[in-house]
């Protein structure tokens, strides 16, 4: 007898990922290991920050990459007091506001001892904790941390897109 599909799956699952959230949307549980072999984007985000217009760049990036396996994924996050607790108001902003279609997560901490399991990997590996809302994160499909990039990197920017493209492009 063989292990089934789902210890197969587990064993698959990058321990970065390895971690379940639930959804803005309707608090559906999601399992991260969903996006294993695919390059990820971790954002945090915030409703009332001079960045969240980024959401259009983030959106748009997504768009154009998602065919190549780019996933954003964001993390709504009141640590720098620019966020609301109200879930319907912040996907409200997401999704009818700036069009975001990549997968939002429920509000959570993502600096300090309030950080999510995620966030506390992510700055290990990088050594860098959010400074401020909109940090970005570039992880690889094998699930390892490649760079991460400071609130006012442009989603859209050179700097950003050239290492999207090169991740896309390493084998995974």
């Amino acid at each position: 007898m063989g292990a089934g599909p789902a210890l197969a799956q587990t064993a698959a699952c990058p321990a970065l990922l390895n971690h379940r959230f639930p959804r803005l949307q309707d608090s559906a549980p999601q399992d991260l290991c969903q996006y294993a072999g695919k390059v990820l984007l971790v954002v945090n985000t915030a409703s009332y920050c001079g960045f969240t217009s980024q959401y259009e760049g983030l959106e748009a990036l997504f768009a154009k990459y998602r065919e190549r396996g780019l996933v954003v994924l964001g993390f709504p996050s009141n640590d720098f007091q620019q966020e609301t607790n109200d879930k319907q108001k912040i996907a409200e902003l997401c999704f009818n506001t700036y069009g975001v279609r990549f997968p939002m997560f429920e509000p959570g901490g993502v600096r300090g001892d309030k950080a999510n399991p995620l966030y506390r990997q992510l700055a290990q590996a990088t050594g860098v904790a959010p400074r401020w809302n909109f940090h970005k994160y570039l992880v690889g499909r094998d699930g390892k941390v490649i760079d991460q990039y400071a609130s006012n990197t442009d989603p859209m920017g050179r700097a950003l897109t050239q290492a999207v493209e090169k991740a896309l492009a390493a084998k995974g």
